[in-house]
């Protein structure tokens, strides 16, 4: 695509070019025609990077006996990779999102910026450069840790407005997910001092929507022709996969179809990223059912995505999260038995559900209850009247009746599983770092 040449170049020398892979080559798979996830030496012309940040191989095992079969992804497991950050054992998703973006490590709180502050160009703005279009997309606002670091280069990640400034003035053609604050001024109830990033991005060429309709209405949309899409369907994050039904909001699958639909028409070819954002935040909140809705929800945004490259035969699908949240573990507490299926019937996050509790607690049965279908015990509804963290201890109540157990509210340090469809998939084999995927990306896609 024309338009993408006059990108600037970042200070230094790419991170991409001249990559030792490390791997040993694999056998190459029989039968390996056009579309075969199992890779062959096929041309990469289109990228979607897909991130369910803070999942791991516990979240996968879960959510295989959650979902009682195997997930989309199962089958096209390649590897496992580390996600250290450049100062600490565990990472957070800003230091993590700028290694799968650029293939350096910084420090956390960072985003597309080394370790001395200066800016490392990503994988995404080599795809514009090379010619290509991109999109990101996110159930957290579109300006937060992980698809900024595809496109902003900031010190430091909550500075979301900042990073809002630079997704407007920057070549992404896609825009999808929550944030519509940051975006609008202090005299609109937004969060920037006087800008109207709205109103410039109108003027820049963006079509923009709010709402799922307005979202799944989007036609005849031509990124060669300089179209764009900003869709912003929240003033901050999306809601939790659990109460989208409750508001006007696009699903993941369908923000994800869309972006594609809108991108496939660049000759030149695509890179998109999706990130299945409130993982993670699940994770954060030990809150096992809201964790395997958001997990639900990202398989079918993965499986819109392989669709497409089966159909497409030059698309590469990858599929790795950041780093691992709560420490979840697939059996607790001494039990040799999982009950994963009342997982099913939760209709609400912990945190909804403590925010209906009354002042002194006394309708903790009548809540949680009512939301999960569990019958609680007296030791149970005791132990939430009385915690410090009321949706934490209603977390921990259906998380013992899962069997389902937690290590910690934040990150840990595991090893990420990684999986992969499309072209060449077979040179993900092995164990690797998160900064040598988007080397290896780079590489298939021919950029430099």
């Amino acid at each position: 695509m024309l338009k993408k040449l006059g990108i600037v170049a970042l200070s230094g020398a790419l991170v991409f070019s001249g990559v030792n892979l490390g791997t040993a080559d694999a056998a190459k798979p029989e039968n390996a025609g056009k579309g075969n996830g199992n890779g062959n030496n096929g041309k990469v012309e289109n990228v979607i990077y897909m991130i369910p940040d803070g999942f791991s191989s516990d979240y996968a095992a879960n959510y295989r006996l959650f979902k009682g079969e195997d997930a989309i992804w199962d089958s096209h497991l390649k590897g496992m990779y580390t996600t250290k950050s450049a100062n600490s054992d565990i990472t957070d998703s800003a230091a993590a999102g700028t290694a799968m973006a650029t293939g350096i490590k910084t420090n956390n709180g960072v985003v597309g910026l080394d370790t001395k502050g200066n800016k490392v160009e990503t994988i995404l703005e080599a795809a514009e450069k090379d010619g290509r279009s991109s999109g990101l997309v996110a159930t957290a606002t579109i300006t937060h840790a992980t698809p900024a670091s595809f496109a902003a280069h900031v010190d430091d990640r909550n500075n979301e407005t900042e990073i809002a400034k630079q997704l407007i003035a920057s070549d992404v053609d896609v825009m999808l997910g929550g944030g519509k604050n940051n975006f609008l001024p202090a005299s609109e109830g937004g969060n920037q001092e006087e800008l109207n990033l709205l109103t410039q991005a109108e003027e820049q060429g963006f079509e923009i929507v709010e709402t799922r309709n307005e979202l799944t209405n989007v036609k005849d949309l031509n990124v060669e022709d300089g179209d764009k899409l900003l869709g912003l369907f929240a003033n901050e994050a999306l809601a939790p996969e659990l109460h989208r039904g409750d508001t006007k909001e696009p699903s993941l699958a369908e923000m994800t179809e869309t972006a594609i639909n809108v991108l496939k028409e660049d000759k030149d070819g695509f890179f998109l990223m999706v990130e299945g954002s409130q993982i993670d935040w699940a994770g954060h909140a030990n809150d096992a059912a809201w964790a395997m809705s958001e997990v639900a929800a990202f398989e079918e945004a993965v499986e819109k995505a392989i669709e497409f490259a089966k159909e497409d035969g030059k698309t590469l699908v990858v599929v790795g999260g950041d780093h691992d949240t709560g420490g979840m573990t697939t059996g607790a507490n001494g039990s040799m038995e999982l009950n994963l299926d009342v997982l099913q019937n939760v209709t609400a996050t912990g945190d909804y559900m403590a925010s209906q509790l009354n002042d002194d607690r006394s309708n903790v049965r009548e809540v949680v209850e009512g939301h999960t279908r569990l019958t609680l015990s007296e030791q149970q509804v005791q132990k939430v009247q009385e915690a410090e963290d009321a949706a934490l201890a209603i977390n921990t109540v259906t998380s013992e009746h899962a069997s389902v157990g937690w290590t910690s509210t934040n990150h840990t340090g595991v090893d990420i599983p990684l999986y992969v469809y499309g072209p060449q998939s077979e040179k993900f084999l092995g164990f690797h770092d998160n900064t040598d995927l988007p080397k290896k990306i780079a590489e298939m896609m021919k950029i430099k």
